[in-house]
């Protein structure tokens, strides 16, 4: 999903810091981490609401 104003890499480097940290079997079927390892960023293979998920998560590990 892209974001307006954002570099795709840099996006995609933070989604990947954020799944490392956490299950990402939660986030990814095995569909989607097949197609990551296939070269997929996961800014495209995430809906909107599971990135606010992941983003929430680690807004409140900071808090």
């Amino acid at each position: 999903m892209p974001v307006p104003g954002y570099d795709p890499d840099d996006v995609d480097d933070k989604l990947e810091e954020l799944l490392a940290e956490r299950d990402a079997d939660e986030f990814l079927t095995e569909e989607e981490r097949r197609r990551y390892e296939s070269g997929e960023r996961f800014g495209d293979l995430l809906d909107e609401e599971e990135i606010r998920r992941l983003l929430d998560r680690e807004s409140d590990a900071s808090a």
